[in-house]
């Protein structure tokens, strides 16, 4: 099993990373499976919490947070934008992909649902993954991985490198 992890104490900076890495693999022609946020979304004075992901390889974008309304200090994860994700992910297919990406390990996997099931799919089949995580759910996902994971610097050429690393075929 292959599980890079990439974090940063740069807020937004996992999320970028982890997009323009996909983009970047998109472009060398690997299938992806999974989900990457779509950048430049926000708004400003909006505090960069709307999030929008692109499900991979093609497409759809759902926004997978909920406006609560200004002054609202609570969770603005939407679990039914969240569950629409983890559908469209499902429907696209896993089963195929060179690589499983996961923007965020969020909230959502730390209770063992959102993605769990679907990054469960991905290394049951041999197919790396590439997930993102915050201080927030970082425990959960050490535990998640049980030592499985490896984590990356937050580094562009580094994440390319391991993402292509871990895809290459076995050397017996």
């Amino acid at each position: 099993m292959k599980i890079g992890i990439v974090t940063s104490e740069i807020m937004g900076e996992t999320d970028r990373l982890i997009s323009e890495t996909a983009t970047r693999l998109q472009a060398d022609g690997v299938a992806l499976a999974g989900i990457a946020k779509v950048l430049g979304h926000e708004v400003p004075r909006d505090h960069h919490c709307d999030m929008d992901v692109r499900v991979m390889p093609n497409g759809p974008e759902i926004r997978i947070t909920q406006s609560l309304g200004e002054g609202s200090t609570g969770c603005r994860l939407n679990p039914a934008g969240i569950a629409e994700a983890v559908a469209a992910v499902e429907s696209s297919g896993i089963v195929g992909a060179g690589l499983f990406v996961l923007n965020k390990f969020g909230p959502q996997e730390a209770e063992g649902h959102g993605f769990c099931e679907a990054i469960g799919t991905a290394l049951e089949h041999d197919i790396p993954v590439l997930v993102g995580v915050g201080k927030g759910s970082r425990i959960a996902l050490e535990s998640f991985v049980d030592g499985l994971g490896e984590v990356l610097p937050p580094e562009p050429e580094a994440i390319y490198a391991w993402c292509n690393a871990a895809m290459a075929p076995e050397h017996s």
